[in-house]
């Protein structure tokens, strides 16, 4: 039975750690901040953490699931963190979007002690964990992201090995730009229709019955993004800025869906 360490029970978090914990092959040990979350997963058959440490030198592997490069970097590398307890041979996986230098130092950091990291981002958001039809984007040695594959696919249709590490979370961070633009355009959009008195439902079947038919847009009326998606989104624009920038690159529809999109969810 492969012993799993779960961290971050947050909105996709908490789902994905239920889809191990009701699967079978998997000893599970979860972690968060929060009681109710862990308490829920408890209820489950999964165990209690105190600290990552704990769940450290519990897991062959740890799932990371956190909100940014602060947060993954203390649950990993802090004085309680994972590495405090993590055996050689174990492996990190970092699903949190964060900077690929990031990765690529707590990487550094973990192979001291022979403990395995991958990059592996997903896409799909709460919806995608609960109908385990998630997207992962994954970096890193083959072996270590084929080690990780049983447990993807409790909430994952689709695993992606994009290349060396650090090739996942710009994969996430390319993904994020194109689902931003999207946002945008229909947002503005149906901002316009709604402005106009046009009915929002008919007009979202004109979009959908046309060329702008997007899967965010053919959506908008019953899943429109909350703002809370928009906040988090916005430090993910500037993640995939920051990588354009050290790219040579200037994205300009990027920048400009950095500053508006949370404007644009609030107000349509």
């Amino acid at each position: 039975m492969t012993k799993v360490g779960f961290i971050g029970l947050g909105e996709q978090g908490q789902p994905m750690a239920v889809n191990l914990a009701t699967a079978n092959g998997f000893d599970l040990m979860v972690y968060d901040l929060r009681k109710e979350p862990v308490d829920e997963l408890a209820a489950l058959g999964a165990r209690k953490a105190g600290s990552p440490r704990e769940v450290g030198a519990h897991g062959d592997i740890i799932e990371v699931i956190v909100v940014d490069d602060a947060q993954v970097e203390a649950v990993v590398l802090g004085d309680d963190g994972v590495m405090a307890g993590a055996r050689p041979g174990s492996i990190i996986a970092i699903h949190s979007t964060i900077r690929p230098a990031t990765i690529r130092k707590i990487a550094a950091a973990c192979a001291l002690k022979g403990v395995g990291v991958i990059d592996a981002p997903v896409s799909g958001g709460a919806r995608g964990a609960h109908t385990r039809t998630m997207s992962y984007m994954a970096g890193g040695d083959p072996a270590l992201v084929d080690r990780c594959r049983p447990i993807f696919v409790t909430s994952g249709l689709s695993i992606f090995h994009l290349g060396p590490l650090g090739a996942g979370m710009v994969a996430k961070l390319a993904h994020q730009v194109i689902i931003c633009l999207n946002v945008l355009a229909a947002g503005e959009g149906m901002m316009l229709a709604k402005k106009a008195n046009l009915d929002l439902t008919t007009m979202q079947e004109v979009v959908r019955a046309g060329g702008a038919s997007s899967r965010i847009a053919d959506n908008w009326v019953k899943h429109k993004p909350s703002a809370n998606a928009g906040m988090l989104w916005r430090k993910d624009l500037m993640l995939a800025l920051e990588c354009a920038e050290d790219l040579g690159l200037n994205l300009q529809g990027a920048s400009a869906a950095q500053q508006l999109i949370e404007k644009v969810l609030v107000n349509d």
